[in-house]
C-alpha cells in the first residue's frame, strides 16, 4: 500500500473543503500549500488587471513564496496536488510547490476546483515544474461536493 498525500493550495476555502474530503477517501495526509503573504478578496478579483492574482497569472515566471517547505515529500509514493484554475491553468503558487520539492519517481495527481473555467494550459505549465521520472496522472477537476463514495470510485480508477 502506497503512501499517500493530499497537497493543496486554496485561496478562499473551495479546494481546501474538497482535499480535505479527498484525503479522508484516499486515507492520505493533508497538507496546505500556503502562500507567505495571504490573498485578500481585492487580490483575487480578476476584473481588476492590477490585482495581484491577475498581475501573478500574467507573468508565468511569478513564483509567490511559500510559508514553509515541510512536506516531507520524501516519505511518500503518491501525491495529490490541489488548487483552482486561475485563468485556465493552475495558480503560480503550485509552481512555486513543485519547484521547491524533488518528485523524482513519484506520482503526481492534479486536481482542480473551478468556477468555469477547464484545466487549459495547466498540465503544460505544470510538467515544466517536475522532475521528468515523475509519473503525472491525468488531472480532475474536483466542483461542487464531493462524496465518499465518488473519490474512493475515482481513487481506484487511478490503478495506485
Amino acid at each position: 500500500m502506497s503512501k499517500k498525500l493530499v497537497a493543496y493550495f486554496s485561496a478562499s476555502g473551495v479546494t481546501r473543503k474538497v482535499a480535505e474530503a479527498l484525503a479522508d477517501a484516499a486515507s492520505a495526509d493533508l497538507y496546505e500549500i500556503e502562500p507567505q503573504v495571504l490573498y485578500t478578496q481585492p487580490d483575487l478579483d480578476w476584473r481588476d488587471k492590477s490585482a495581484r492574482s491577475t498581475v501573478e497569472m500574467a507573468d508565468k515566471s511569478s513564483r509567490p513564496a511559500i510559508v514553509a517547505k515541510d512536506a516531507n515529500i520524501g516519505a511518500y509514493d503518491v501525491i495529490f496536488v490541489g488548487f483552482p484554475i486561475w485563468w485556465y491553468i493552475a495558480p503560480t503558487i503550485i509552481n512555486t510547490f513543485l519547484e521547491g520539492y524533488d518528485f523524482k519517481g513519484k506520482t503526481i495527481v492534479p486536481f482542480a476546483t473551478s468556477g468555469g473555467s477547464g484545466f487549459g494550459e495547466t498540465m503544460a505549465y505544470l510538467k515544466t515544474s517536475v522532475d521528468s521520472t515523475a509519473t503525472i496522472k491525468d488531472p480532475k477537476m474536483l466542483n461542487g461536493r464531493q462524496t465518499k463514495d465518488t473519490l474512493t470510485t475515482w481513487l481506484n480508477s487511478l490503478g495506485i
